[in-house]
C-alpha cells in the first residue's frame, strides 16, 4: 500500500484530486476522514495542511505527496521531487508599495520584509546582498505594509490582483512554483512498484493535456503535402476511402497549433473534419 499526502483544501487539494481521477483512483466516499483508502488502487490518500507534507515525506509518515514547489524549497527536508505535474503554478515574488521608485534589488536594503517563506527569502537576500530584515507572518502577508508591520513582502503571486487591491507592485520574481510529487528516498522496493504505476497513468494523463485527435477526408495525391503540415506522433494513419482519389487521414495536434494547422490543410483540400478530444495518451 502506498500512502500520498495531499493538500486537504484549497486549489491544489481541487487540481490534485481532478489529477487522481482523471488516473482511475477512486477513493473511499463518505464523510471526510485524514485517511482515505482507495477503492480500486493499492494507495491511500492523507489529507494535511501544504505545509506539514515535506516534513510527512520526509519522515516515512507518508511515502509520496504532491505539494506546491514552494513549500519543497521552503522546508528543505530529506525528500526527493520525482515529477513536475504542471497545474497550481503560481510564483514567489517581492512587491513594494505602488507609489515607490524602484532602482533594483538595493531598495530592500534596511527594509523590513513580510513573508510565510523566510527560508527562500533568506537565502535570495544573501545571494543578492542585501541587508533587510524578516518578518515571519503566517496568512495575509500582503496587508503588512498597509498597517506599517513592513516595508515590503515576499509572497505568492498568481494573478496579481491581491497585489493591486492592496496597492502593491511586484518588482523581482524570486522564484516560479508549481506543484510537484516528492517521494522519501528510503521507499521500499513495493512501494516503488505502486509508484512507478501511478506515474505511468500520470505521464498518460498529461501527454494527452494539450493534443487533439483530428480525422479527415483528403484528395490522395495531397497526402504528401498534407502529411508535412500535419504530423502525428510518428506520422499521420492513412486509410484508403470508397470513393476513389480519396483518403482517411487521422493525427493527432497540439491545441496552441489547432486553427493555424486546420487552414493549411483547407487549402490542400481537406473536408470533413473531425475533431476529438484526447483523455489518454500512452507512447
Amino acid at each position: 500500500m502506498l500512502r500520498i499526502a495531499v493538500q486537504a483544501k484549497g486549489r491544489l487539494f481541487e487540481e490534485t484530486m481532478t489529477l487522481l481521477q482523471e488516473t482511475g483512483i477512486k477513493l473511499e466516499s463518505g464523510k471526510r476522514l485524514l485517511l482515505v483508502p482507495s477503492r480500486n488502487f493499492p494507495m491511500e490518500v492523507l489529507f494535511l495542511r501544504d505545509d506539514d507534507i515535506p516534513q510527512s515525506v520526509a519522515d516515512g509518515v507518508a511515502d509520496v505527496g504532491i505539494v506546491g514547489e514552494n513549500e519543497y524549497a521552503e522546508k528543505k527536508k530529506n525528500v526527493i521531487i520525482t515529477k513536475r505535474l504542471g497545474f497550481s503554478k503560481c510564483r514567489l515574488s517581492l512587491a513594494i508599495p505602488k507609489e515607490a521608485v524602484y532602482p533594483g534589488v538595493e531598495w530592500f536594503n534596511g527594509t523590513v520584509i513580510a513573508t510565510s517563506y523566510p527560508e527562500i527569502l533568506s537565502d535570495f537576500l544573501k545571494t543578492n546582498r542585501v541587508a533587510a530584515d524578516i518578518h515571519v507572518i503566517t496568512g495575509s502577508v500582503e496587508i503588512a505594509p498597509g498597517i506599517g508591520l513592513a516595508d515590503a513582502i515576499f509572497d505568492i503571486v498568481s494573478s496579481g490582483s491581491t497585489l493591486v487591491t492592496n496597492h502593491l507592485k511586484e518588482v523581482e520574481t524570486v522564484m516560479k512554483s508549481e506543484a510537484v510529487l516528492i517521494e522519501n528516498p528510503k521507499l521500499s522496493d513495493e512501494k516503488r512498484i505502486i509508484l512507478n504505476e501511478l506515474m505511468f497513468r500520470i505521464d498518460a494523463v498529461q501527454l494527452a493535456e494539450d493534443k487533439k485527435y483530428v480525422l479527415m477526408n483528403v484528395p490522395t495525391e495531397n497526402i504528401a503535402a498534407i502529411t508535412e503540415v500535419l504530423p502525428g506522433i510518428k506520422s499521420p494513419t492513412i486509410l484508403p476511402l470508397a470513393k476513389e482519389g480519396w483518403s482517411s487521414l487521422h493525427a493527432v495536434i497540439r491545441e496552441k497549433e489547432f486553427w493555424d494547422i486546420i487552414g493549411k490543410l483547407r487549402l490542400l483540400g481537406a473536408e470533413g473534419i473531425l475533431v476529438v478530444p484526447i483523455e489518454k495518451m500512452i507512447l
